[in-house]
């Protein structure tokens, strides 16, 4: 019960939660801007439903799996496959061309699966059997095996419209689909800039990603699991920072987006990324414990990426043996006016003034082990 006696709903109790868990996110920039003009080269295409199963189901259009992608229960599902059945107009679907070829799926991602699931008759969040519910008298309990031969082939031939995307300029980093994902898929419950870099960074260095978040030295300090990937988008910032730095620009979302859709693994060795995160946080864990990046009981995530980054600039160095050392200058850069002024009594730590002066003062500070 809140102060007033109103009863405090679960996503609210959520919201205070996450808020209560990192100081300092990179969401704090809710007044962030674009700052630069795309060129995004878009064109139509129309698929029928049966290819556009063939297509997820070979891969050649990928379908983003983290946990929370899927939402629809068995009545949304079974409307949406009864509108098709019907021949009513339905949403179209966004897919962006990637360097593969192959067509990632950045709105749309409901009906999809619908489709998928219906098509291979497993309604998969139930693990039950796909047979359509709360619809027209003459398709309620079907299945596609089931449906008469006529109505199938109606089906597999009707046609779903898709806008497929491809940026242009700047080249690399795909920034510009992010911000189309963010933009489209408004509804419900926001995504986390994490989980939408989950959905369109996918490949060997987002698996990287959550082998270093599983780092039992990492998990120690920071707890379970984030629920919305807050602790994933840490370790992002860390190394985004850590071999990059020198070319950090507010605003940090859009540095991390730059960083990890440059394909990282192209730039640095998964070797070179364990070398800077594993040593680094385990040395931390064995000097400071527990209460490491926590100045106000909570993580602050200024001080986090500047100690990190002061540790493992150290570290390139040789081996870290004294912790009481360590756990000494820690504690003097925590009482630090000047750090203190960029890391905990700021709310503006993602400029760029605070972030260079931060990993600097630490940078100097650690060097002395």
């Amino acid at each position: 019960m809140s102060d007033e006696g109103q009863t405090i709903t679960r996503q609210e109790q959520e919201t205070i939660d996450e808020e209560n868990f990192i100081e300092n996110t990179v969401e704090e920039e809710s007044d962030e801007k674009i700052i630069f003009k795309y060129s995004i080269t878009s064109y139509g295409a129309d698929y029928t439903l049966d290819s556009l199963v063939k297509r997820i189901q070979d891969g050649s259009i990928y379908v983003p799996s983290f946990q929370r992608a899927y939402v629809w229960k068995i009545k949304d599902a079974s409307r949406f496959i009864e509108s098709l059945l019907l021949g009513l107009p339905v949403p179209g679907i966004f897919l962006s061309k990637e360097q593969d070829k192959k067509l990632l799926v950045i709105d749309g991602l409901q009906r999809l699966r619908t489709l998928q699931y219906f098509y291979e008759g497993i309604f998969t969040p139930t693990k039950k059997e796909f047979a359509l519910k709360d619809v027209h008298s003459k398709f309620e309990g079907v299945t596609y095996k089931s449906l008469p031969s006529e109505d199938r082939r109606s089906l597999d031939d009707s046609i779903l419209h898709a806008t497929i995307v491809k940026q242009d300029e700047p080249s690399g980093d795909n920034s510009s689909i992010y911000h189309i994902f963010e933009r489209l898929n408004t509804g419900g419950q926001t995504l986390t800039s994490q989980e939408i870099r989950a959905c369109i960074y996918h490949g060997a260095f987002k698996d990287l990603l959550e082998e270093l978040n599983a780092n039992n030295s990492w998990r120690d300090i920071f707890g379970q699991s984030h629920p919305r990937m807050r602790d994933e988008e840490l370790i992002l910032r860390f190394l985004a920072l850590y071999f990059n730095s020198e070319n950090y620009h507010k605003p940090m979302k859009e540095f991390l987006n730059q960083f990890m859709g440059n394909q990282p693994l192209n730039l640095h060795s998964s070797l070179q990324i364990r070398q800077a995160f594993v040593p680094t946080i385990e040395v931390i864990h064995r000097s400071l414990g527990t209460q490491a990046f926590k100045p106000k009981k909570i993580i602050n995530a200024a001080v986090f990426d500047a100690v990190m980054i002061g540790i493992a600039r150290r570290l390139e160095k040789g081996k870290i043996d004294n912790s009481e050392t360590l756990r000494d200058i820690y504690q003097k850069l925590l009482t630090d006016e000047e750090f203190r002024h960029v890391t905990v009594d700021t709310a503006r730590t993602t400029e760029d003034a605070a972030v260079n002066s931060r990993i600097k003062i630490a940078t100097k500070a650690f060097a002395a082990l």
